[in-house]
């Protein structure tokens, strides 16, 4: 399973990582490898406001389907439609390609909240 120092991770396997004034949202390598060949991906509209720890989606595969958490809160300010698109992104490069959504960094105090990011993997 691959790691990365840079990003924070939730108990519910969702990762975040911060650059300037947003964050990208996606799901583990453990988290797609668990679930499998991913077959389905449900996100919010961009200009969504949510809290943390709110659904913000689905994710659907061959052996189950699953509920993303929003690690710390903010507005969506993008959705990636290519991994909606090409759902086996999220099983090939989670980390990259298959990041599902770009949130404002409204709430970056969170990020340090161990009720919802509780390790640096």
């Amino acid at each position: 399973m691959q790691v990365l120092d840079t990003y924070q991770y939730s108990a519910d396997h969702e990762w975040v990582t911060a650059t300037g004034d947003m964050a990208r949202v996606g799901i583990t390598d453990y988290a797609q490898d668990s679930l499998g060949d991913v077959v389905y991906i449900e996100l919010p509209d961009v200009g969504t406001t949510l809290a943390a720890g709110a659904e913000f989606g689905v994710v659907e595969s061959v052996k189950a389907s699953s509920e993303l958490y929003l690690p710390a809160g903010g507005t969506v300010i993008a959705v990636n439609e290519e991994v909606k698109e090409r759902t086996d992104l999220v099983n090939t490069d989670p980390f990259g390609a298959g990041w599902m959504l770009k949130r404002s960094e409204e709430h970056t105090s969170e990020l340090q909240s161990p009720m919802y990011l509780v390790c640096r993997l």
